[in-house]
């Protein structure tokens, strides 16, 4: 059998290719359109409202899609957090784990060895949410299209017409794996008659390099295309220590006992002292920690008459840069922070396509149809070096240890389709219908080679996890409707049916067993599969499961007067069930969340303040870890936890004190309790198993805090506008707080938590009247050494950090 799997078809031009010949498009398109080009009235009403937004007090009304209508922010009970591009783009937000700050309970953990983002939300989420194995609790969109790996989360976010955070079950209008929350990401639309367009250029510490445009091009009266293209680029932050250097005298004491021992062992396959060869150690080329991505977009609207337009987009993502590294927390002596001594060389290569499509249909002026179709296809691979380089090799079999996590090949396709039909206009029962449908198809081989001491060591243990096809089928049916009582009470009720089939096809667990065969580090160029590697098949992973689940919602809301309104609800969440290894089926969860909350307006649209507060009832929590069995084999174990209660209040303030001076504040308590779980984990030193039926070590976690979530946490930022002769001078601070937090279920102590910490982010803008801009920042002033994650699998205690102190500035226009 042939494992690897190629990419294939040919390579289309590299969006930097894209971006240049688009912003001279883009460029040339502006040049010869006159003002005439656009509508009048199209101008002078965007005229207006920056003119309205620049001289008056009020904040300035956002409208949202939370419950898939365009409502009022103010006017929407729903827990939701409304970015616009202008938020973005002062925070300089580019991937999801910068937007977290921005939103009360939200936190986004970086996973090194596959190079992804995974979420946690009021408390719930899932590290292990990495691969096709495990799903995450909360779901993300881009114009409203669900993207079903984690490896969206890490793409790069550009040409964004604004994020949307709902904080709470998601289940009915949703769906899938909205368990607790959903984020959707909406990008900009090309626009009828409009030749506008903006591009940016940067540089910063790290060497960072950026760049970034966007250009709408008119076509005919009823056709507009965009072309938004990015890149972004830095050096790695974590430097490479330098090889070992011990002499052969003190090589030779550590290693004797070692090939005297192995040796009469395995007198069939005897080994030879060899020297350490510190070629074997990386001390140059790409750092852990680098970036280098790059997007393109291509998006169409034909509008052929007033009530009928159709949206579609394609885009490409590619990923060149490197993981982040598991960092000593305490680094050895002599030692930078920022570095670890390297043996496997990072690497990440990730190419996605996806399009996108949105047709919109006016059947009357009481109903409108909309029907929602998306397909993704992806290919990456990655290098990751697990051990850290936590222990310094003796000899070339003692002390240290090489461990890479490969991924040699992993690859998806998605595709859905979402029919939507709902009542438009003002009447006494708002109502929406809909039904759905996605599947999934995800193939991976990931590598884990585990030598003593180095590369050329003695293995230590080695398996190759190869699931060439893992099936999603998803179906549902939902509709919710909202009776408007009065002009101020309104009640809602919505259901969804949703129906899963996973399926496992030809997956195999591989281990090395054969102590009589060559001691090499399993590769990509090995098939684990075929004869005289060492290797055989310890575990297969076939299996069907299916599942279904009912989820709903009831609402009410009150308008007490035009700027005050309360709503309570009752919402629930399903997240499937599923295969682990072996093909052994785990059940799914559920969250049942009580809320209450309000959104007030005050003092004439000056200040806007939102809270809510939740009880939630988790259910059946899929906890999933690598962990070893009673033989010695290993794997990826997913069980359900009993669940969790947690509670929590949030709000969200934003005033404009006077025409010149705005503040935000963002607050969150959360209270995340465990139910009964006994856990375990290769990533922890945990002690030995009492429990019954279970052989790793392993620790009742029972009443423990749940990971990510801080008892508090608030984020304050303020801006003030000098206006001068030329522009205006923007200078801008934005801090985040919070309290500690855990890094794990297990809450084994201070190396597994965060400890409380303020992080500042600076930034001064000057807009200038010809409608160019500058744009100066520093993100992590104090350079704070910020924890997303650790593990002592390996000795000393490790962790992933988020990035130091950066700066830079941004040169850029509008046309």
């Amino acid at each position: 059998m042939n494992v690897h799997v190629p990419q294939s078809g040919k390579r289309l031009p590299s969006p930097i290719q894209l971006a240049i010949l688009a912003l001279m498009a883009g460029t040339s398109v502006a040049a010869y359109a006159s003002p005439a080009d656009a509508p009048a009235a199209e101008q002078s009403t965007a005229a207006a409202a920056a003119a309205a937004d620049k001289n008056s007090t009020a904040i300035t009304e956002v409208y949202v899609t939370a419950t898939k209508r365009s409502t009022s922010l103010q006017k929407t009970p729903v827990a939701v957090t409304a970015l616009n591009a202008a938020v973005l783009d002062d925070n300089h937000v580019q991937t999801l784990q910068d937007v977290v700050n921005l939103v009360p309970g939200f936190a986004a953990t970086g996973q090194g060895d596959h190079g992804v983002i995974t979420m946690t939300l009021r408390g719930i989420g899932n590290d292990s949410a990495k691969t096709e194995y495990a799903d995450p609790e909360v779901a993300s969109f881009v114009d409203g299209i669900y993207s079903p790996r984690p490896e969206g989360a890490t793409a790069l976010l550009f040409d964004l017409e604004a994020i949307e955070v709902l904080r709470g079950p998601q289940g009915t209008l949703w769906g899938r794996n909205s368990t607790v929350g959903a984020v959707n990401m909406q990008t900009v639309k090309p626009e009828i008659g409009s030749s506008a367009g903006n591009f940016e250029a940067g540089y910063g510490s790290y060497a960072r390099l950026g760049a970034r445009g966007a250009v709408n091009i008119p076509i005919n009266d009823t056709m507009a295309m965009r072309v938004a293209v990015v890149h972004e680029q830095h050096n790695g932050y974590v430097n490479y220590q330098t090889a070992p250097n011990l002499s052969l005298a003190d090589q030779h004491a550590a290693a004797d006992p070692v090939i005297a021992a192995w040796n009469k062992a395995h007198p069939g396959n005897p080994i030879a002292f060899q020297p350490i060869n510190t070629n074997l150690f990386v001390n140059n080329n790409q750092k852990y920690s680098a970036q280098d991505q790059s997007a393109a977009r291509l998006s169409f609207l034909w509008q052929p008459a007033p009530g009928l337009k159709w949206n579609v987009a394609y885009e490409h993502y590619m990923d060149r840069g490197t993981p982040s590294m598991n960092l000593m927390q305490t680094p050895r002596a002599g030692q930078e922070f920022w570095s670890a001594l390297i043996d496997t060389a990072p690497s990440v290569n990730r190419d996605s396509h996806s399009l996108r499509s949105r047709v919109d249909y006016e059947i009357n002026k009481d109903i409108s149809l909309a029907y929602i179709a998306g397909y993704s296809r992806f290919n990456g691979s990655s290098t990751f070096d697990q051990d850290g380089g936590a222990n310094i090799p003796t000899s070339f079999t003692s002390n240290g240890s090489y461990q890479a996590n490969n991924t040699v090949w992993s690859k998806y396709k998605n595709y859905s389709h979402e029919l939507e039909i709902q009542s438009t206009g003002k009447r006494d029962v708002d109502w929406l219908l809909g039904l759905y449908y996605a599947n999934e198809d995800n193939g991976i081989r990931f590598d884990i080679p585990i030598m003593n001491g180095t590369q050329q060591g003695t293995v230590g243990w080695q398996g190759s996890f190869i699931q060439p096809k893992e099936t999603v089928d998803s179906k549902a049916v939902f509709g919710q409707a909202t009776w408007n009582a009065t002009d101020a009470l309104h009640v809602t009720g919505g259901v969804r049916y949703t129906s899963d089939e996973r399926k496992n096809i030809g997956g195999t667990n591989n281990g090395w067993s054969n102590l009589d065969a060559p001691q090499i580090p399993v590769s990509p160029s090995m098939n684990p599969l075929g004869g005289g590697t060492g290797f055989t098949t310890y575990q297969h992973n076939d299996g069907v499961f299916t599942d279904h689940k009912l989820t709903g919602l009831v609402r009410a809301s009150y308008e007490i007067d035009k700027n005050n309104m309360v709503y309570a609800s009752v919402s629930t969440g399903y997240k499937s069930g599923g295969l682990q290894d072996g093909g052994v089926p785990y059940g799914s969860e559920t969250l049942t969340n009580y809320e209450i909350g309000s959104k007030s307006t005050f003092f004439g649209g000056t200040v806007r303040m939102n809270n809510s507060a939740y009880y939630e009832k988790f259910k059946g929590f899929q906890f999933s870890a690598p962990v070893t069995y009673a033989d010695g084999t290993r794997g990826l174990a997913t069980s359900n936890a009993e669940g969790a209660k947690i509670w929590g209040i949030e709000t969200e303030i934003a005033a404009k004190i006077t025409r010149e001076d705005r503040v935000q504040f963002t607050a969150a308590y959360t209270n995340a309790t465990l139910k009964h779980l006994i856990g375990g984990s290769n990533d922890y030193v945990l002690p030995a198993c009492t429990a019954p039926g279970i052989t790793n070590p392993c620790l009742d976690v029972s009443g423990n805090t749940m990971p990510h979530s801080p008892k508090f946490s608030a984020q304050v930022m303020y801006q003030h506008s000098f206006a001068l002769d030329s522009g205006t001078l923007i200078p801008r601070i934005s801090a985040h707080y919070e309290t500690a937090s855990w890094l794990s279920v297990f809450n084994l102590g201070e190396p597994d938590k965060q400890k409380a910490y303020t992080r500042t982010d600076l930034g001064l803008r000057f807009d200038s009247n010809s409608k160019w801009y500058f744009d100066a920042y520093v993100r992590n002033a104090e350079d704070a050494k910020i924890k997303t994650s650790a593990m002592n699998a390996n000795g000393p205690w490790q962790a992933q950090y988020l990035p130091p102190r950066t700066f830079g500035i941004n040169v850029g226009k509008s046309f």
